[in-house]
């Protein structure tokens, strides 16, 4: 429990300053900062050669912090939050209060409630979303493991949290699209 404190707590150092972090989530490793400064936001398109046309997940931990970035949130979502039994990503309409660079260009943005330790404790000391997007250069493979990331993301990233790298991730999240009239639309199972 030390050791994942003391990681969050440099993870956090690293972020307040606009630093990119590279992490264990609940599914693959991913690289992460503020999801409110764009500045960070263009490091990580830039370290993965990935267009900013294409969006990445943003992680929360909880409704407050859900309800500061959408004002409407359809009743849907949380009734499929509460079935998952895997992580899954909804992508909401009309996301607010995060880095512009950040939200697709339909203003749509996808997030993931976590309860992964490290990534719950981090996000109640940052008390903003979290960017997380799967450790690997766009168009390659995502890794499963810490030991199959590309030296260059190892490289181009400002800390790497010292946890988990012996585990072996699992698959990358289920994402469902809602809309604020209520259609849905499954992305990825």
């Amino acid at each position: 429990m030390e050791n994942l404190n003391e990681e969050v707590h440099k993870a956090f150092e690293i972020i307040k300053e606009g630093g990119i972090i590279l992490y264990p989530t609940d599914t693959v490793w991913g690289i992460g900062c503020d999801a409110t400064n764009p500045e960070a936001v263009a490091k990580i398109y830039k370290l993965k050669q990935r267009a900013e046309t294409q969006s990445m997940i943003v992680l929360m931990n909880g409704e407050k912090m859900m309800y500061n970035v959408f004002k409407n949130i359809p009743e849907v979502a949380w009734q499929i939050l509460d079935l998952s039994e895997k992580p899954t990503t909804l992508i909401l309409d009309e996301p607010r209060n995060v880095a512009s660079n950040i939200i697709a260009s339909d203003n749509s943005l996808a997030i993931r409630l976590v309860k992964e330790p490290f990534c719950f404790k981090l996000l109640e000391r940052m008390k903003k979303p979290l960017v997380s997007t799967s450790a690997n250069i766009s168009g390659q493979p995502t890794p499963l493991a810490f030991k199959d990331i590309n030296p260059e993301i190892i490289k181009g990233v400002d800390y790497v949290v010292d946890l988990y790298r012996d585990k072996v991730g699992g698959k990358p999240s289920t994402i469902i699209k809602l809309t604020n009239d209520s259609q849905v639309k499954v992305i990825r199972k």
